[in-house]
């Protein structure tokens, strides 16, 4: 089973990686000013992951491939890595799609 990280960045943000199984991170949030707000961006995950149209695939300006996963609203609410090739890329979408409904929620903040 996926889990959620929730992290303190070194500005005073807080922020959640969602990690596969093996530990891999597959989605990274933006910075929250309250944990309370990141909490409600896991919940946003888990709603939106589910549908795949949710997922805006793009190539960065080194022509490697990465994605979004948005809102209903178009916000962007997490991003991937920058994958190798898309057939990497389009595992990551499948990984997350897989891993974030029952994730965990783990506070490394406490």
């Amino acid at each position: 089973m996926g889990k959620f990280e929730i992290t303190l960045r070194k500005n005073g943000e807080f922020q959640f990686n969602l990690k596969a199984t093996n530990g891999q991170v597959i989605l990274t949030s933006e910075g929250y000013s309250t944990k309370a707000a990141c909490l409600n961006g896991i919940e946003s995950v888990k709603k939106h992951s589910q549908t795949e149209a949710r997922f805006e695939k793009k190539v960065a300006s080194n022509g490697k491939p990465f994605f979004n996963l948005k809102a209903t609203n178009g916000q962007v609410i997490g991003s991937s890595q920058m994958y190798v090739n898309e057939k990497n890329m389009l595992n990551g979408v499948a990984s997350v799609m897989k891993n974030a409904l029952d994730a965990q929620i783990v506070d490394l903040t406490a």
